[in-house]
């Protein structure tokens, strides 16, 4: 974990914290309400830092998993009932209106909301987007066995997901494995199919959520391995093979099938050698391996020449910012259905801090950072809105319940539920970390 990781994540959770928590503090002070405590981090037994300014304690904590606001009058996280067993004052929560409160308790997703909104325009209006469009694969896509099973197959173009114009292949890959369906163009006719959960499943058990499919390029060696069939023929870097056993190999995709349908036979290799086409033999041992390795750089190339820059003008940045942050929403939303399904087993790749740290890059790049960010606020604000006591959207229920009954929800009843929201939530975070160092002792990270 490198000290620019840390630093990038220290940060932006640190803007999206104080911001979050702006949100409620802004309208509780219009109110009237008194804000007792203002804290970056948590602060169990002891703050790093700590400043008392009008009724308020400014403060930072130790622990760094969010912040907080301490309201007075409101059962909180804190669980501090005992001036809740006193005589309601006037610039309590629990005096003001319901309709204050809730505007209140939406303060902090609101201004979550309105961040990632702000950043995408932004990164959208000064770095415009780069993306590699899926139309611009001639050739179709080369697929992985995982892939293969969720439906797909090798030279397949992606038209549609769900219906949809699938445009660009970084999101395509992320949004077929939470599809129904997919549209492809396969042998010339447009071919329409569901999307297999098993296939799913095995993309993430592999850890190939971002490798099931990729573009087709050429295999060009670049290196080779000692004491496999590659050395024993003759192969060289440079050389481009053209054919096994008489069988075309246009592309990488298409000599690892080769090999592996010849795998323990004697084949026959054509390769292209400075523009003059030489032959080779060798004998494949059982697991149908060659030994060479591709030129990276040539297959990087060929994915760039798909590669689109859009630009926006400053008025159409705004629309397109506010379409990013949808998109991000109800992808966040749509991967509810693998992390709880019992098929894919997505809760085993749920990520804590750790694994959010370790995803960072090593050096500064502020672009993915405001990027992140913006995906992390959004995130932020549809995790507090899930409606569990101890977070906002807990609070939003209780009060909606009462503005439409006319009925406040017993004393009583909040704190209950507000305990057992907080033991929840805990025990949520020890099963997140505990997966975190799980991956970090094993190295799967």
């Amino acid at each position: 974990m490198a000290p620019e990781q840390l630093f990038q994540f220290i940060l932006s959770i640190s803007i999206l914290v104080i911001l979050h928590e702006l949100g409620h503090f802004i309208p509780a002070k219009l109110f009237k309400t008194k804000v007792e405590k203002f804290y970056l981090f948590f602060d169990p037994w002891f703050s790093i830092a700590k400043k008392k300014i009008g009724e308020t304690e400014y403060g930072i904590g130790w622990l760094p998993f969010g912040g907080y606001v301490k309201i007075a009058g409101m059962v909180d996280e804190s669980m501090d009932t005992d001036q809740l067993k006193k005589p309601a004052e006037p610039w309590e929560f629990r005096s003001k209106p319901a309709w204050q409160r809730l505007i209140i308790m939406l303060g902090g997703v609101t201004v979550n909301f309105f961040l990632a909104w702000l950043i995408y325009s932004c990164l959208s209006y000064f770095k415009g987007e780069k993306y590699y469009d899926n139309s611009k694969f001639e050739a179709g896509i080369a697929v992985t066995p995982e892939g293969e099973k969720m439906g797909l197959k090798t030279g397949d173009k992606i038209l549609k997901i769900d219906g949809k114009p699938a445009e660009r292949m970084q999101t395509s890959i992320m949004n077929m494995l939470f599809a129904n369906n997919v549209t492809v163009l396969r042998d010339g006719k447009e071919v329409t199919f569901p999307v297999n959960e098993d296939g799913v499943a095995e993309v993430l058990k592999a850890n190939e959520a971002k490798l099931y499919f990729s573009n087709r390029f050429p295999a060009v060696v670049d290196s080779i391995a000692p004491n496999l069939p590659a050395a024993a023929m003759g192969l060289k870097k440079g050389d481009k093979i053209i054919e096994i056993n008489n069988q075309p190999t246009q592309y990488y995709d298409q000599v690892t099938t080769a090999l592996l349908q010849n795998a323990g036979k004697p084949i026959t290799v054509k390769v292209d050698r400075n523009n003059q086409v030489e032959t080779l033999q060798t004998t494949l041992g059982k697991d149908g391996k060659l030994g060479f390795g591709i030129n990276g750089a040539l297959a990087q190339k060929e994915l760039d020449k798909t590669q689109v820059v859009k630009s926006y003008t400053f008025l159409e940045s705004i629309p397109r910012g506010f379409e990013r942050t949808i998109d991000v929403l109800v992808m966040q939303v749509k991967q509810f259905k693998i992390i709880f399904n019992s098929k894919t087993e997505g809760y085993k790749k749920v990520s804590g801090p750790i694994g959010i740290i370790k995803q960072m890059p090593e050096t500064i790049n502020w672009e993915f950072f405001w990027s992140f960010t913006a995906m992390f606020s959004v995130w932020l604000a549809f995790l507090n809105l899930i409606p569990i006591p101890g977070l906002d959207g807990g609070h939003v229920v209780f009060t909606l319940w009462e503005l439409i009954t006319g009925k406040p929800v017993p004393q009583k009843v909040l704190e209950n539920a507000q305990m057992i929201g907080v033991i929840f939530l805990l025990g949520l975070m020890v099963l997140i970390f505990g997966n975190d160092i799980v991956k970090w002792i094993t190295g799967r990270f």
